[in-house]
């Protein structure tokens, strides 16, 4: 601060020990690092001398063979329609339940932590996993890839959805109620006009990400692209692995455009 004609410098709260919790901090976080590295093997050293042989496969699926397309084709329709069931599948197990798990909806705590915690299982296992089971319950093919996807969804979905409420201007809901509207028609007039964007948003995005699960669960049996992408690597037919590859890279692409595009749209609307 300055008095008159003299200038003093002020210390704050802590002085020149201010910097101690920073280097805490620091080795802390240095230790952390350090910790999950010991215990993953991350070795740089090992990724040096396994460049050549990611060369050596890389070389084999060279150059594609584009006459394996044509048997591409069917599979790679049969992956979207699996993303396409497996998101509406999701969509439909979640809304429902969503509104239980919001904390400004809910009946009573009790009901918001059974629903909370039925959404943490469902998201928390695998796409993989709940192929796998459901494989062994229906038997191979596509079926068993949009359960999988259903149930896993449902608990991403169910988790945004819930929160998404939770954030939502109370003021249209008291409203309502003030007015004696019961809990089907709060939903109707005070929520559902507030999370509707955002809800058709994130419904898109799990689409996107539902098409790219739903080309690898093909490797554990059910359908889609990835049961012929696994085949083709069984037989060392690389380049055939290549074509795959690129196949699901071009659905991803034209995925991602269409989903941004819907999007945009949506929120212009929105507007």
């Amino acid at each position: 601060m300055q008095i008159g004609s003299y200038t003093f410098m002020v210390a704050k709260p802590g002085g020149s020990l201010g910097w101690l919790p920073r280097i805490a901090t620091g080795l802390a976080v240095v230790a952390v690092l350090w910790w999950a590295a010991t215990g993953a093997q991350v070795s740089f050293s090992e990724l040096a001398k396994g460049l050549p042989w990611i060369g050596d496969f890389l070389s084999r699926m060279l150059p594609p063979n584009w006459g394996f397309i044509n048997k591409l084709i069917v599979p790679a329709i049969e992956t979207v329609q699996i993303a396409v069931w497996g998101t509406l599948l999701a969509v439909i197990l979640a809304v429902p339940v969503c509104f239980f798990a919001a904390r400004n909806l809910t009946p009573n705590m009790v009901v918001y932590q059974f629903t909370r915690q039925v959404f943490n299982v469902t998201r928390g296992i695998n796409e993989i996993i709940l192929a796998l089971i459901f494989v062994a319950a229906v038997g191979l093919g596509p079926f068993p890839g949009v359960l999988a996807l259903a149930v896993h969804g449902a608990g991403m979905l169910g988790k945004f959805f819930s929160e998404s409420i939770e954030e939502i201007d109370q003021g249209p809901i008291e409203a309502l109620r003030a007015t004696g509207a019961g809990p089907i028609q709060t939903i109707i007039f005070g929520v559902l006009p507030q999370v509707i964007t955002a809800w058709i948003a994130v419904v898109l995005y799990r689409f996107e990400t539902n098409l790219r699960q739903a080309t690898v669960l093909g490797m554990v049996g059910a359908g889609g692209i990835g049961f012929e992408l696994v085949g083709s690597m069984k037989l060392f037919q690389y380049q055939d692995t290549a074509t795959c590859i690129l196949v699901i890279i071009a659905m991803v692409m034209v995925a991602d455009y269409v989903s941004t595009r819907l999007r945009a749209w949506i929120q212009k609307g929105a507007r």
